[in-house]
């Protein structure tokens, strides 16, 4: 009677890794589409004060951001340190605010005008008539939906 022996070589099979190339192009190709870069380079420094009452945006993409405070020390140079405005990438003053709501109502569509938001994020230690000057302005060119940028109590 013969005898059936199994032999066994001891090793595994090798992992195929064919499809790899694929799976690391679609997880590429994932986070490329979901993640959003910053679309402003902040020129001045932006403490944000404290709240207890805070409500998230629901479209960040309906809103346009307005930054007061001291510029950056590479800016301290040129600027000084009083707090300045910063509407997009650039310093400006309360009388060019007029023309940034105009382009940035521009860039909407018809459709999500009304619900435009100007966010003003202040520096804690910004002066209170800058900002007023700011209201004044965002009141002359019928900017009234105002967001006022603060971290949470916790």
């Amino acid at each position: 009677m013969a005898k059936f022996i199994k032999k066994n070589d001891g090793g595994c099979p090798a992992i195929n890794t064919a499809s790899l190339p694929d799976i690391v192009f679609m997880i590429l190709m994932f986070f490329m589409v979901t993640t959003s870069m910053r679309q402003t380079e902040h020129l001045v420094m932006v403490s944000l004060p404290a709240a207890s009452e805070i409500a998230k945006l629901e479209r960040k993409d309906l809103s346009s951001y307005i930054y007061v405070g001291t510029p950056l020390p590479k800016y301290q140079g040129k600027y000084g340190t009083d707090s300045r405005i910063q509407l997009n990438d650039s310093f400006r003053t309360i009388d060019e605010i007029r023309d940034f709501v105009a382009a940035e109502r521009e860039s909407l569509s018809e459709q999500d005008r009304p619900y435009m938001t100007i966010s003003i994020k202040a520096d804690k230690d910004t002066r209170m008539g800058i900002i007023t000057d700011i209201k004044q302005e965002l009141r002359k060119c019928n900017a009234l939906k105002i967001l006022y940028g603060a971290n949470a109590v916790e």
